[in-house]
């Protein structure tokens, strides 16, 4: 059975390769671990360096291959490579930090240690949006760890996966250690559920992420991290820069043609703002270039995914426009057959029940409220729980936005998505299982183990015993 991955921009071929087999894939990453796991910090440390060095000889290469495979712009391609480089020093710093090894010596009750293990097998399952960067954030950490990497890509998106594994062996990594598992639904689950996989890393839809935490949610020994998106709001308040706070709003619900986790999909505007802010966003939006990777000039937008998500998207704002949303950019298909979409924007203030869903794409719908309550409310009306911003207002308006939003991210004038990898990454709700990544992804990738030690036994007996008898 092969799995064949076409080109979103252009609907060409790109890609081939058979499925692989879970079990076989499990047992060598069971074997190979333990040696790996028993080197040297040092070494495990220097071997991610030569990794991120093969991925800097290779960078435009990779870059490319990321814009075919995903139809994101190649300005936005390479930023993702130069992601998975930094991710190195990052992730080295976080072990060093999040995972160091401590002691508190004791005369008489000997050394007081604290030591990290690896689990084991970690299987890695990635999404199409961010290929590289998204899975790597959670290989780099597990390997720095002393754990073997079993990454399953997205279907969509194989041939970056491949190519990022073999990065990784180019630098002298044993390939049992790190493998590439091609497959779809059948082969994650397969995956996810095997008796000698100790941790699962996802990153993907909410759907998916609480189908694996049902799954395992009768095997507590076994690790899970989920990353599961959102529908994220951005509340905007009194400013006097609106070109600026259109610019924020438009890079959140936009980038990546709205494809991230952390995209703004709710814009929350007071009543009095909404006419200039909304003439604003839409001016800026109707600006906007949508093209192809390689197109000169550069577009903002590259199309969606495929073909079947843009008719979701497509159909989901119609939904939104015969249940009482009103029109103010129209999501059309650009190119026939090919998923290039307009970016969208729709005002649903007067809908009376407003779906909690993640519609993962270029989508902004727009709410009017009065006051900063009724905005913070409004914010909060969602089962996720990633990321929010809050582009104007004054510092004590932003202290009671931060206080009182649910989210893992809240940001003060700047966008919603484009969150440090030096920081940790994750939400609350249907967007998380608190196991937060990026900075402390190492928080996941090892167990802390404490242990008191002494040389030779030393112990004695009181209260209790009888006296000793001749």
């Amino acid at each position: 059975m092969e799995l064949i991955s076409t080109q979103p921009a252009t609907g060409e071929f790109l890609w081939r390769g058979a499925h692989g087999d879970v079990d076989a894939a499990v047992e060598r990453a069971r074997l190979a671990w333990p040696s790996w796991g028993a080197q040297p910090v040092a070494r495990r440390m220097e071997l991610m360096r030569r990794f991120a060095n093969q991925v800097l000889k290779g960078q435009e290469e990779f870059a490319e291959l990321i814009a075919r495979e995903t139809g994101k712009p190649l300005w936005e391609a390479k930023t993702e490579v130069e992601a998975v480089i930094a991710k190195v020093e990052i992730s080295i710093n976080a072990y060093s930090e999040r995972t160091g090894q401590r002691k508190l010596n004791s005369a008489l009750q000997g050394t007081a240690a604290l030591r990290h293990k690896p689990h084991g097998v970690m299987a890695v399952l990635g999404p199409y949006n961010f290929p590289a960067h998204l899975p790597n954030g959670h290989i780099v950490p597990a390997l720095l760890a002393g754990n073997a990497v079993i990454l399953k890509p997205s279907e969509k998106t194989p041939a970056v996966g491949e190519r990022l594994v073999q990065f990784f062996h180019e630098a002298g990594m044993e390939e049992d250690l790190v493998q590439l598992l091609i497959g779809g639904p059948d082969e994650g689950k397969a995956l996810v559920a095997h008796n000698d996989v100790n941790g699962v890393l996802f990153t993907g839809s909410a759907q998916v992420g609480i189908a694996i935490n049902r799954k395992l949610a009768t095997n507590p020994g076994k690790i899970v991290a989920l990353e599961m998106g959102g529908n994220n709001p951005i509340v905007l308040w009194d400013t006097p820069l609106m070109q600026d706070a259109a610019a924020l709003i438009v890079q959140s619900a936009f980038t990546t043609a709205g494809q991230r986790c952390t995209a703004g999909r709710r814009l929350i505007v007071k009543s009095d703002m909404y006419d200039e802010a909304i003439e604003a966003v839409k001016t800026l939006t109707d600006r906007m270039i949508v093209g192809a990777p390689f197109d000169e000039p550069q577009p903002y937008m590259g199309p969606v995914i495929d073909q079947n998500t843009a008719d979701q998207l497509t159909e989901s704002f119609l939904y939104l426009l015969s249940n009482g949303g009103k029109a103010i950019s129209h999501m059309r298909p650009l190119r026939d057959k090919l998923p290039f979409l307009s970016p969208a924007i729709i005002d649903t203030t007067a809908m009376a029940e407003r779906p909690d869903v993640e519609l993962f794409g270029p989508l902004l719908q727009v709410v009017k409220v009065d006051t900063l309550d009724e905005a913070i409310a409004e914010a909060n009306s969602t089962r996720f729980g990633l990321s929010a911003s809050m582009i104007g207002g004054d510092s004590k308006q932003y202290n009671r936005f931060w206080a009182n939003i649910r989210a893992g991210i809240v940001n003060w004038n700047r966008p919603t998505n484009g969150a440090s990898s030096a920081a940790p990454f994750g939400g609350i709700g249907l967007s998380g299982n608190h196991r937060p990544a990026a900075f402390y992804a190492a928080d996941y990738c090892a167990y802390p183990v404490t242990s008191t030690e002494m040389e030779q036994p030393r112990a004695s007996v009181g209260v209790g015993f009888d006296d000793a008898k001749s």
